[in-house]
């Protein structure tokens, strides 16, 4: 192609906040852009950069600052003062950041993609003239709600038991993002700000796929006529095995504990695999309910406790036996992937409901906060993809419900295994050559160039 030729290459800037939920999906997005020719910087927090493992080797690396270099958000003590400190100290270094590369032709940059909760990075961008793509990295449901939080058709506390929108299911309190209901609500007032300013931007792009998202990626394009999907953002091997080398995000903070080998000697479809990702902190009486729920089911399970999450296992509960491993950290796409896998219980993070989608394995949603309820509710009622676990009147799934839910999907309910198969299909398709997602990261990047040359000409 013309554009991989040229004697300089387009140059992306890629802002990411620091957190795994949201470096992996841009980090992918960032290789797809590298297929198209484009080069690529990624740009996150000092704190954050200095605790990752490995980065691409074709990717460069630029921070900026939170406020809190050496400790990040524990150093910070409380979450509101760390976003209050970077939201202050955050859009001066990043400003410092592209005035340095602008000094250098070689470095000049042709166009940010910032994560849509800086929606600060936009501003400052175009005080640089330089254009700017927002990528919202949770799902279109829950960007509409919020959205239509920023319009003011809805508010907190909600009064209504059933949320009706354009081009959404209806929706009811328990469906809802969790952040609707504390009663501090700086955490809602932040995600909705990324809204305040995104019709300004230049390109919205979604981290899902348009057939995933089909009724409500039509209503929205009338909204923000340059919206586009351009995902599942997860590494490509594991939708069309196109790409040896592209097998994980390349982005860690953790390293591989394994437990592959475990898996390889058990039968196919045999193994439930639970893991509540990076965030999510139980209480001792609902891990204790999952551990006795493993324990008493007859099929074997491989669960991810994390260091911090350990010490609320029952105190006879063994990490490894022949049934069961009990494991700190493992690549979730490898063990999704895995034929002996026929069960995942999550808590529903949106980087892992695109991941169990698009391996086609069947879920049960333990959702624990944010977006996590409404994702849940997706893959219950709409995808059909799963089963949703009821919680008692302390919020806690018990072991009998979860069994029960287990045993449904592991013993039965072929049209759950179907409809994961099919939504895989669809999701491989879309990032095919032709696909709906290949065509609009196709088109974002030669519009890129197009940017680039009119740079190169002046």
């Amino acid at each position: 192609m013309e554009k991989t030729n040229m004697g300089k290459r387009a140059h992306c800037l890629v802002l990411t906040y620091p957190a795994q939920g949201h470096i992996n999906p841009l980090l992918q997005f960032s290789k797809l852009l590298e297929r198209q020719g484009v080069r690529i910087t990624l740009v996150t927090t000092r704190f954050f950069c200095n605790n990752l493992q490995t980065v691409p080797p074709s990717i460069a690396l630029e921070t900026i600052s939170d406020g809190f270099d050496k400790g990040g958000p524990r150093e910070a003590g409380d979450y509101k003062l760390y976003l209050k400190r970077f939201w202050e100290v955050g859009p001066l270094t990043f400003a410092e950041l592209l005035e340095k590369l602008g000094r250098s032709k070689d470095e000049h940059v042709d166009c940010v993609v910032y994560d849509s909760f800086f929606s600060w990075a936009l501003d400052v961008a175009k005080r640089f003239g330089v254009v700017g793509a927002a990528y919202l990295t949770q799902n279109m449901t829950v960007n509409s709600i919020y959205y239509h939080v920023h319009l003011g058709n809805l508010q907190s506390p909600l009064t209504q038991d059933e949320i009706s929108f354009p081009a959404l299911p209806t929706l009811h309190l328990q469906d809802m993002p969790s952040f609707f209901f504390n009663e501090d609500l700086g955490f809602l007032d932040f995600v909705v700000s990324q809204f305040s300013n995104i019709d300004k931007a230049d390109w919205i792009l979604c981290n899902t796929f348009y057939e995933l998202d089909k009724e409500i990626a039509d209503w929205i394009v009338k909204v923000w006529p340059k919206f586009k999907t351009i995902g599942p953002n997860i590494p490509s091997f594991f939708l069309d095995k196109q790409y040896e080398d592209d097998q994980d995000y390349g982005v860690t903070q953790f390293k591989s504990e394994e437990c592959m080998e475990w898996l390889d000697d058990k039968p196919k479809g045999s193994v439930v695999y639970v893991s509540f990702g990076s965030m999510a902190s139980f209480g001792e009486d609902q891990m204790e309910e999952i551990a006795f729920c493993l324990r008493e089911c007859s099929s074997y399970f491989l669960w991810v406790v994390r260091d911090s999450e350990e010490t609320k296992l029952p105190k006879d509960f063994e990490k490894k036996t022949e049934k069961g491993l009990v494991v700190k950290w493992c690549s979730q796409l490898k063990v999704l992937a895995h034929e002996a896998v026929g069960c995942f219980v999550t808590h529903c993070g949106w980087n892992s409901t695109l991941e169990t989608l698009c391996l086609g394995v069947p879920t049960v949603a333990i959702p624990y906060w944010s977006d996590q309820q409404t994702n849940a509710k997706l893959i219950s009622d709409v995808w059909k993809t799963g089963i949703r676990a009821l919680v008692d009147e302390k919020k806690v799934v018990q072991r009998e419900t979860l069994k029960h839910c287990i045993q449904e999907i592991m013993e039965g309910c072929e049209e759950m295994k179907t409809n994961a198969i099919q939504w895989r299909t669809l999701a491989v398709r879309a990032l095919s050559e032709g696909g709906s997602s290949y065509e609009n990261v196709k088109e974002f990047a030669n519009q890129i160039y197009e940017i680039h040359k009119l740079h190169v000409l002046k």
